[in-house]
């Protein structure tokens, strides 16, 4: 099966904002960043799914006219964090949490872990279909957790992969 992890293209957005769950509005250069990303993808897919989030099935939409949304492919639920900046946090919350992103949530939010089963649950159930092309448009943690798993990296060294905004990895998984 050929995958493509695509990530949403760039945002509107206050620089430092912490904006996981958050809607917010995309960059006025998606036109052109939307056609880089077709360049990259074939015209082809026998499905797409897309994360809910709208800077996600704003790009799904021009790559398909049926794609599905699925709530898996959301990226980190930061909490009572969301939509605000990472200077504005207390420090010793945000220094706590970055010492063991994987294990600990923000304040009513989810730990990496948690974020890992949801999307891995994902990952599986598509893995068993008889797909030979799919697409899949989301955020750049939901594709730094997939390629940890693909490459057998620890969850805490994901954000080692960097993964740009309107980025194309492509995976060829074997059929089981």
């Amino acid at each position: 099966m050929e995958i493509y992890l695509i990530r949403h293209t760039s945002l509107l957005i206050t620089k430092g904002m912490i904006y996981g769950r958050t809607d917010v509005p995309l960059a006025a250069s998606f036109p052109e960043e939307k056609d880089r990303v077709l360049e990259q993808i074939p015209s082809g897919f026998d499905a797409v799914y897309s994360s809910p989030s709208s800077r996600c099935t704003q790009l799904a939409a021009v790559i398909s006219e049926v794609y599905q949304e699925n709530k898996a492919l959301y990226e980190l639920n930061f909490g009572d964090w969301e939509g605000k900046t990472w200077d504005t946090i207390d420090r010793l919350h945000c220094d706590t949490w970055m010492d063991d992103f994987v294990h600990l949530a923000p304040p009513n939010g989810e730990t990496m872990l948690e974020m890992q089963q949801r999307i891995l649950v994902f990952w599986e159930h598509l893995l068993r279909q008889c797909y030979h092309r799919v697409a899949i448009i989301t955020h750049g943690g939901v594709i730094r957790i997939i390629l940890a798993h693909y490459r057998d990296l620890a969850l805490r060294d994901s954000f080692t992969l960097k993964i740009g905004m309107g980025e194309v990895v492509k995976l060829s998984i074997p059929s089981r």
